[in-house]
């Protein structure tokens, strides 16, 4: 534990001005990110009498091992630079929401020929009209169900699109009025777009004027006794009611807001957003946070902000944003809202009415979603607690091992071997630590040796970057201040797990003792009987099936396997994509493709004579005379087989992967269940 006074910085070194400050551990991670109004008044208020400090302030102060900070002219910068570092450094110290779950969109991808209506998870893209996010993936496929009567919009794949252009022939939706199949042409691009449009106007809560269009003209269809076509219309009326049904109109005056609210203990919090467009309640999302920084209600919704639009530009920032409690100052929040939308942001706390009425009801719905994480948490932190224990007592160890890293070597019949590392950290996954290895050491199987290689080149760069950041040398600290964030192998795990008994047990042992390294312990779990197995043991360590620790053993081995598996069989299909073509020095993807679009396939560019082969765009004839060689030279192509009869088919573009080579799936699909 450091002592803040070894660091603290002398007087009148800090600045009287706005910035950014960094506090850095032993090991210069960045564990914490803030920003001040003056520099000189925040930092001294780390710096005074550690009795005098909140709890977390004070494990925080005595974590770091320097503080650094950069000068900013204004609030806002300061606010942006804040909100840049924390995505970029990741600091344990500072408040990080997480979603209790990954909310689904409706998208519309307008970006395309023919827009897309479709359900879609994680980043929003360049193009792409988004709406929600909704609670359910089911809640968005009602509401899309019942507008494609009205407005009968692409919902297909790329493939299932492409395809039916091929046959002549729509899908299912085309047939049952769905879909206007722009795919055969029904409809041209302008009309599928401007239908897309429309779906989108009316998502966006413009439903009044669109329904008087609908009803006017079933009236004007009834007058004139197409009672076919009425009737169409006036199912179509009910379909677009039952959708705006499932949206009630919360707020009367059409308000586009979002409604933040926050339900907060002494250890977390919990935020609630609302998503209200055109006076409707068009989505709701939900974070929870460990509070491990002493923090107002303000400074929460602040960070909240920072998440929910540091991302965002134009109309996805909506016009209020109504909040419990304001930051404090208030007025760089709400300038850089305004920057972010390009027009005025309102940041308030709303004092009466229906906007009031409404945050109650966000307030409540904050105050179950943290009393059901406390819930789950409860549970979750007694059933890893218990774990580590009975791990730590199984394998004799000193202390709970709070990080560990499993191992595991995957190949196909001794061709791509590789070899993967998966982190767990207080019983949890840390997917961002997770590396892959190839085995470079030596061709062919041999698990034994290659797990020897992979542990002794992971904790070679432990090494490495041990000693790059000074822990083994006096003086000053030569790492640059771009290297803040966390080293790809630079914290030790407490326990090293390998999927294997006592040969790679052995292994791993042997590789860490020629590395000096013996303050990890190490250990294997057998898949035949599940046994752990211990360096220098001749008999395995038997735990109950029962027991949590082996579940949590279980599982951190069946990740290492899962994520060495993928690794494996990504790389084989690289290889047998890989083409003749590839070794042909200078010819590049677009002249390749050029290559393959002139003859329609490798066997036919196989078969071409030089001068054929100048004929295409973009080749000389000493390019020719190379390609002809090399296509001489390597072996033909395994055939493309059919997976459901058996039949060898002929060569065609569609069988063809990436780089022109056919793709011979049956012979993959027979070998899959022989890795490792």
């Amino acid at each position: 534990m450091a002592d803040p006074s070894s660091y603290r910085p002398k007087p009148g070194q800090i600045p009287d001005s706005p910035g950014v400050y960094r506090f850095r551990d032993e090991h210069r991670r960045v564990i914490y990110v803030g920003k001040a109004k003056s520099l000189r008044q925040r930092l001294a208020n780390y710096f005074q009498d550690l009795a005098g400090l909140h709890p977390r302030t004070r494990s925080m102060v005595t974590t770091a091992a320097s503080v650094e900070w950069t000068v900013v002219s204004t609030e806002v910068e300061a606010l942006q630079l804040e909100y840049s570092w924390i995505k970029e450094f990741d600091p344990r110290f500072n408040v990080k929401y997480r979603d209790d779950k990954s909310y689904p969109y409706l998208a519309v991808t307008m970006n395309e020929e023919f827009p897309r209506v479709q359900v879609m998870r994680g980043h929003k893209r360049k193009g792409v009209r988004y709406f929600g996010p909704y609670g359910h993936a089911w809640a968005i496929r009602d509401t899309v169900d019942l507008l494609l009567r009205v407005f009968p919009v692409r919902t297909c794949s790329a493939g299932v699109f492409k395809n039916a252009a091929r046959t002549g022939r729509p899908c299912l939706l085309g047939y049952i009025g769905k879909c206007s199949a722009p795919c055969v042409e029904r409809v041209s691009a302008e009309e599928h777009r401007e239908l897309a449009e429309e779906f989108c106007d009316f998502m966006a809560g413009r439903t009044g004027t669109y329904l008087r269009r609908l009803e006017n003209q079933m009236t004007q269809a009834a007058e004139e006794m197409e009672y076919e076509r009425a009737a169409r219309l006036r199912d179509d009326i009910e379909a677009l009611k039952k959708a705006m049904e499932k949206n009630a109109v919360v707020l009367a005056d059409a308000t586009d807001a979002d409604l933040i609210a926050v339900a907060e203990d002494e250890l977390e919090a919990a935020v609630q957003i609302f998503h209200v467009r055109g006076g409707r309640v068009r989505g709701q999302r939900g974070w929870v946070t460990d509070k491990v920084e002493e923090i107002t209600t303000g400074a929460l919704v602040e960070h909240a902000l920072q998440q929910l639009y540091g991302e965002e530009k134009g109309d996805s920032v909506p016009k209020e944003v109504l909040v419990p409690a304001l930051p404090d100052p208030v007025e760089p929040v709400q300038e850089w809202l305004t920057e972010r939308r390009g027009s005025a942001v309102s940041l308030r706390i709303p004092q009466r009415g229906d906007k009031k009425a409404l945050m109650e009801t966000v307030e409540r719905n904050a105050q179950q979603a943290l009393v059901l994480h406390k819930t789950k948490r409860a549970s979750d932190l007694t059933t890893r607690s218990r774990a580590l224990e009975e791990i730590a007592e199984a394998l004799d160890l000193d202390s709970a091992p709070l990080r560990i890293e499993c191992y595991d070597i995957s190949h196909l019949q001794g061709d791509d071997v590789v070899a993967s590392m998966v982190v767990f950290e207080d019983g949890l996954q840390r997917k961002s630590e997770y590396r892959r290895f190839q085995i470079k050491g030596f061709e062919g199987q041999d698990d034994v040796r290659s797990m020897h290689e992979v542990i002794n080149r992971r904790f070679r760069r432990y090494l490495a970057e041990k000693e790059k950041t000074g822990e083994w040398a006096d003086g000053e600290n030569t790492l640059t201040e771009e290297d803040g964030r966390p080293k790809k192998f630079a914290y030790p795990p407490q326990l090293v797990v390998v999927d294997g008994g006592q040969p790679q047990v052995a292994a791993a042992k042997r590789a860490l003792d020629e590395l000096g390294i013996d303050d990890v312990a190490v250990c294997g779990l057998a898949k035949r009987l599940e046994e752990v197995w211990l360096p220098d043991d001749d008999d395995p360590v038997v735990l109950p099936r029962t027991s949590e620790g082996l579940y949590l053993l279980q599982r951190v081995r069946d990740e290492a396997h899962r994520f060495a598996i993928t690794y494996q069989r990504t790389k084989r299909t690289k290889r047998f994509r890989s083409s003749p073509l590839d070794d042909v020095p200078g010819l590049g993807d677009t002249r390749k493709q050029a290559l393959l679009k002139h003859f329609g396939s490798l066997k036919k560019l196989r078969s071409a004579t030089i001068d054929q082969i100048c004929e295409v765009p973009g080749i000389g004839r000493k390019t020719a005379e190379t390609i002809a060689v090399a296509l001489a030279q390597a072996a033909p192509a395994a055939p493309a087989v059919n997976t459901a009869t058996g039949e060898i088919m002929e060569e065609e573009p569609s069988t063809m992967g990436s780089s022109g080579q056919p793709v011979a799936m049956g012979a993959l699909d027979e070998r899959r269940g022989q890795e490792t």
